[in-house]
């Protein structure tokens, strides 16, 4: 049977963009300023600075990207303190830190979190009913993965 985490009415959001798509997101979040009030903000080192010069308001903040903070967003997901990654990614450019990019995505799915990687997403994301109260996230279970693991 499935474990469930209980996902709060206050949501802890992972605001997370690489330097092409940093305007876009900025734009994004001045747009959502308001439902944003409502939530914890997490990000990311310059994004998490240019977010609170933006909106005016406190936003945590993490290492630069290239520097770990992806993985410190990362880790936070895997232990169920991040419930929605919006992370503008750029297709169209390669980046020095690709694999810390991947294994973000990746863990975003395997905790089964909310994720959006572009702004029609987010968009959905944020506006759906669902953001007003608390819900219950199904988290996968690993328990045969682990023991396959184990055994080798």
């Amino acid at each position: 049977m499935n474990e469930v985490r209980k996902i709060p009415v206050r949501k802890n959001i992972a605001l997370v963009a690489h330097d092409h798509k940093k305007a876009d997101l900025i734009d994004w979040a001045e747009f959502n300023k308001t439902v944003l009030a409502r939530h914890e903000l997490i990000a990311t080192g310059t994004t998490g600075k240019l977010l609170e010069e933006k909106l005016d308001r406190p936003v945590k903040k993490m290492l630069s990207g290239p520097l770990g903070g992806d993985q410190q967003i990362g880790s936070m997901i895997a232990e169920g303190k991040i419930d929605v990654l919006i992370f503008f990614w750029d297709p169209m450019e390669a980046q020095a830190h690709d694999s810390d990019v991947k294994a973000l995505l990746r863990l975003g799915v395997a905790w089964n979190i909310l994720l959006a990687c572009d702004r029609a997403t987010a968009d959905f994301i944020l506006t759906s009913p669902l953001m007003l109260e608390e819900y219950e996230c199904k988290l996968p279970d690993y328990t045969s993965y682990l023991k396959r693991n184990i055994s080798k």
